[in-house]
């Protein structure tokens, strides 16, 4: 089962080690939608590295080639859409902290996994069981299962160059 925020049935589902260290998003149980609002008191409670997490995701969305982009709800820029649709229910988008669960034939969902490291983890403890092709360093694919491994969401890490990477990566999976 799915644990983490956002929209239950997410067509961009982002996976990433760990969840915000604060009191009821380190237990989930499932995924939960944020109400409005909910991603400033994260970044308040949790820091610069939180608020990066969910400028980046945002950024993400609007990069994406149009096939694969979760409806942007009215928004006309990434910091509208991360303020008024990210991870809140029906926003088609969801960042996760349990291992990606993939159905094979569904070609409606894109799996992102952020960091390179925690790719290597999910691997080593077989969650990855249709594999990976790493590209270089820090990109890997799975063309079976619509997976994308980039570097976790962070500006040093996963610049607009290197968003826009992702998109063009994205691109190559059919839908």
């Amino acid at each position: 089962m799915n644990k983490g925020l956002g929209d239950v049935n997410a067509i961009l589902r982002i996976y990433v080690a760990n969840p915000p260290p604060m009191p009821g998003y380190n237990n989930l149980q499932q995924v939960r939608p944020l109400n409005q609002g909910e991603i400033d008191a994260i970044g308040y409670h949790c820091g610069n590295g939180w608020k990066k997490v969910f400028n980046v995701y945002a950024k993400l969305v609007f990069a994406l080639p149009q096939d694969w982009r979760p409806d942007l709800n009215n928004a006309t820029c990434w910091q509208d859409f991360r303020d008024n649709s990210l991870l809140q229910a029906d926003s088609q988008t969801s960042l996760l902290f349990s291992p990606p669960q993939f159905v094979p034939g569904d070609e409606r969902v894109l799996h992102v996994i952020a960091g390179r490291l925690h790719a290597r983890q999910l691997q080593k403890n077989q969650y990855l069981s249709g594999g990976l092709t790493w590209l270089d360093e820090a990109f890997a694919i799975n063309e079976r299962y619509r997976v994308v491994v980039c570097p976790f969401l962070d500006y040093r890490q996963l610049s607009n160059e290197k968003i826009l990477h992702v998109a063009d990566l994205v691109s190559q999976f059919p839908r």
